[in-house]
């Protein structure tokens, strides 16, 4: 119980450096922090060598003095692409889900797994069952294959050899042959399918989103019962879903 305290403590002084440091682009040394904190000089200093290890926070060579470090503005610019995905994303989800009839899903690639970050539910009552912020493999999913495709080479090997291809069911792939196989058919189709791979019953069909990089920040997938999902409807939602990740894509400066 102690150590779980102890832990809790330590991130709330870790964030509380960062809060601090926002306010003095100059920057602030040790001494000034650890009177702020109310905690020894030992402490901080702990405290901001695991922070500058991280990349939250660096030290200037000449003053000595911590500044926030340029890792906070990725990670901002990657929150604000999130919130600009759902909200650019939003219409089209409803458009996709009134059109085909089926629950259409907005996720991102997080930590090697596929997030679901929205979702518009399929009018009908027998459904697929998702929730926003449920988390997914990227290797089964239709729109973590997806978004898994369009990964460099070198991301997609290491999401194969360390995450590995559990198997859900007996259309799971798992083996690294034939996900790659299938990595190369999906790149030259644009699109992926989950022909049951995940969860028995339920089939999908899903693209990738790029940004002006032309690198993947999200995918979109609609998703159904395979008994109402037959060849030809499944092919026209491919279509579908296609058109509005390209469109969405476009948006946001795509020009592939």
């Amino acid at each position: 119980m102690v150590k779980n305290t102890t832990s809790i403590q330590s991130v709330d002084r870790a964030l509380k450096i960062m809060d601090i440091l926002q306010g003095y682009p100059k920057g602030l040394g040790v001494t000034e922090l650890s009177r702020r904190l109310e905690v020894s000089k030992s402490t901080s200093y702990r405290l901001l060598t695991s922070l500058k290890n991280q990349g939250y926070i660096k030290q200037d060579e000449q003053t000595e003095l911590y500044l926030l470090g340029h890792k906070l503005i990725h990670l901002g610019q990657k929150v604000l692409e999130q919130l600009n995905i759902r909200e650019l994303s939003a219409p089209y989800l409803r458009s996709l889900s009134q059109s085909t009839g089926e629950t259409a899903h907005l996720a991102i690639m997080e930590e090697n797994r596929v997030v679901y970050i929205d979702k518009i539910e399929s009018p009908k009552t027998i459904r697929m069952f998702s929730n926003v912020g449920k988390t997914a493999p990227l290797h089964c999913t239709g729109v973590g294959k997806a978004i898994l495709a369009f990964q460099s080479d070198e991301k997609i090997k290491e999401v194969i050899n360390g995450v590995g291809l559990k198997k859900f069911t007996d259309k799971t792939i798992v083996t690294k042959e034939k996900m790659l196989s299938e990595i190369d058919v999906i790149r030259r189709k644009g699109y992926s399918i989950d022909d049951e791979e995940h969860e028995l019953g339920i089939t999908c069909a899903a693209s990738p989103i790029l940004n002006h990089n032309n690198q993947v920040v999200a995918g979109i997938s609609v998703a159904g019962p395979t008994m109402r999902i037959d060849e030809e409807k499944l092919q026209q939602i491919a279509k579908d879903v296609v058109e509005v990740c390209a469109s969405i894509s476009k948006l946001l400066g795509s020009d592939d």
